[in-house]
């Protein structure tokens, strides 16, 4: 199918994975990334992008699915952080920078006791341009998954996410919902390894769901929001790292980035044009 449409294109194979593999990229992104903006979790993706790392070497030591191995260990991760902050006066900040760097320098430790061909360089920042089909159709599945899982609970995920403490108040399993969030946070920093990184997926997380943010007051219209515009810097940035030979992982950020410099000067919630005048 992919060598087919990459014929009907005239665009060689590997820079038809990378395209799709940003657009799927940056469209789960924007439906989780919604979410972690919407509850200031951002600290916690970046702990969580971080904290797979363990399990990514300890899956590659067995011979396992690095989602299995990964997936556990971010889920940890953020039942560790969660335990810490309830059961000691340390603020959650604290306990996630315990953690990150815990994990993280334990991962680092147990890829190098492997003395295996896993590639820190390559964990850490990815190579969209080299994406094989297995791990495309991987993270397409993934994403469907995704977009299953939240539009099933999207309601509880609405309601706990603006307002836990009347969720818990209407008998709510906030916990549940904030778990999940942490699951299916790690299974896509995981597929999103050989893409953009762990350093670069927490970007591609934040980034597209901040600058949909600024435009919208609606949640769906900023998942919407935010999807379309991950996947659209995606393409975009994509496209200029072949045309100005620019690594591919940093200039889909950089692209998104600059969307959101944008939005943050013309967005309506933050228009400086506006302001200037009303001070005027």
């Amino acid at each position: 199918m992919i060598d087919l449409l990459s014929t009907w294109l005239d665009i060689p194979v590997y820079a038809l994975n990378a395209g799709l593999s940003a657009i799927i990229l940056g469209i789960v992104s924007g439906v989780l990334g919604s979410f972690i903006v919407l509850r200031k979790m951002s600290l916690m993706g970046d702990a969580l992008s971080h904290a797979v790392l363990p399990g990514v070497a300890i899956s590659y030591i067995l011979g396992i699915n690095i989602l299995v191995g990964a997936s556990l260990f971010g889920l940890l991760a953020a039942i560790l952080i969660q335990f810490i902050t309830n059961r000691s006066t340390i603020k959650s900040d604290t306990s996630i920078g315990i953690i990150l760097s815990s994990f993280f320098a334990l991962g680092i430790v147990l890829i190098t006791f492997a003395k295996s061909g896993l590639d820190l360089t390559h964990i850490l920042f990815g190579n969209i341009l080299a994406v094989p089909q297995a791990e495309l159709t991987q993270s397409f599945i993934i994403m469907l998954v995704v977009i299953a899982v939240v539009s099933l609970f999207y309601k509880e995920l609405l309601i706990s996410s603006f307002d836990p403490v009347v969720s818990k108040a209407n008998g709510l399993n906030t916990n549940f919902y904030h778990y999940l969030l942490m699951l299916l946070l790690s299974v896509v920093t995981v597929s999103s390894l050989s893409q953009v990184g762990i350093v670069l997926v927490i970007a591609m997380l934040v980034i597209p769901a901040a600058t949909s943010y600024l435009w919208t007051n609606k949640l769906l219209h900023m998942i919407v929001l935010a999807s379309v515009y991950g996947a659209l810097s995606g393409v975009i940035g994509v496209i200029l790292s072949f045309e100005f030979n620019l690594p591919t992982s940093a200039t889909i950020v950089l692209v998104g980035v600059t969307g959101f410099a944008i939005s943050f000067i013309l967005s309506p919630k933050n228009n400086f044009f506006k302001k200037g005048l009303k001070a005027k």
